[in-house]
């Protein structure tokens, strides 16, 4: 059962931080979860900060906005610099170390996962977003990476499905030894 999850996922316009949340929520909600998600990005749609908000649960959401995350998945220093002091204490906090370097102010879980370099390895850094969801699968336990597996293969087709596929498993690989 789960009472209430508050997920932030952050970045900056062109990294596919909507679409993780977007997948994300399909996931959850499929395997019998409500999820409410609200996307939120500046005027510049490339460059520019944006995140995606998820507020889950397994009862009904009477209020949809995350105001302390429990997670926050961090893939620009403006991002985490901007959403860190909202995290809850004890919270999780994933981050990509290439682009983030997290300076700690209270009690949190840091898990850094080199997302940019897996997707670039792979073929195509648009699929950072992908090693991330991949990564908090196995970190947080909330859903497996066959759920994110479905959600993908819902939302993509052909080659593009199967690279985003091959991050999801590789951020999942990569996480699965930082568990709590």
């Amino acid at each position: 059962m789960i009472d209430r999850i508050e997920i932030r996922i952050a970045g900056f316009g062109g990294q596919g931080i909507i679409k993780a949340g977007v997948l994300l929520g399909s996931a959850l909600a499929k395997n019998g979860l409500y999820v409410v998600g609200i996307p939120s990005y500046g005027p510049a749609s490339r460059g520019g900060r944006c995140k995606c908000d998820l507020v889950v649960s397994s009862q009904e959401i009477d209020y949809p906005l995350v105001t302390r995350p429990d997670v926050l998945i961090a893939m620009s220093q403006e991002a985490y610099d901007a959403y860190i002091e909202e995290v809850k204490e004890g919270g999780t906090v994933i981050y990509d170390p290439r682009l983030v370097h997290p300076e700690l102010k209270k009690a949190i879980n840091l898990h850094k996962i080199p997302a940019t370099d897996e997707a670039e390895r792979l073929g195509n850094r648009i699929v950072a977003n992908m090693v991330m969801l991949g990564a908090f699968a196995a970190i947080t336990r909330m859903l497996t990476v066959e759920m994110l597996e479905d959600a993908v293969k819902d939302a993509f087709s052909g080659s593009i499905a199967e690279l985003n596929l091959r991050a999801l498993r590789r951020g999942f690989e990569l996480a699965s030894g930082q568990t709590n």
